[in-house]
C-alpha cells in the first residue's frame, strides 16, 4: 500500500475544567492527519492537551500515543502494540509517523 497523508478540519476537543484537562473522546475518527497503513489500520495524528499526539487509529489499549515532538522510533516503540497486523511493517509505521511529523512541523502545531 502507498503511504499518503491525509488531513482534514480536527477541532481539539480537549475538556478544560478549571485547571485540569481530560483526554477527548478519541476514536479511530478523530484525527487531523492520517496515514493509512492496511484496510483497518492507521498512523493519526490528532490534536489533544494543545498539542498532536501520534498513535493508531486503532486501538486495543486505548489512549496509547505521544506527542509529534517525540522521535519517531520513541512513539512506534510506545504505541506498536496497538499495530493489530502484523503485515503492517515497522518501517511504513516509522514513515508514517514521520509524515505526520513533517505535516505537524509545516503547519506550526
Amino acid at each position: 500500500m502507498d503511504l499518503v497523508l491525509e488531513t482534514k478540519a480536527q477541532p481539539d476537543e480537549t475538556v478544560h475544567a478549571g485547571p485540569a484537562m481530560l483526554t477527548p473522546a478519541i476514536d479511530e475518527d478523530y484525527w487531523l492527519y492520517r496515514v493509512k497503513l492496511s484496510e483497518r489500520q492507521a498512523i493519526v495524528g490528532f490534536p489533544k492537551f494543545g498539542l498532536i499526539g501520534i498513535g493508531f487509529a486503532v486501538e486495543e489499549d486505548w489512549n496509547t500515543n505521544l506527542p509529534s515532538g517525540c522521535d519517531a522510533e520513541q512513539i512506534y516503540e510506545h504505541i506498536a502494540h496497538n499495530k493489530g497486523d502484523d503485515s503492517i511493517s515497522r518501517e511504513d509505521c516509522l514513515s508514517a509517523i514521520r509524515m505526520i511529523q513533517d505535516a505537524v512541523r509545516e503547519a506550526g502545531a
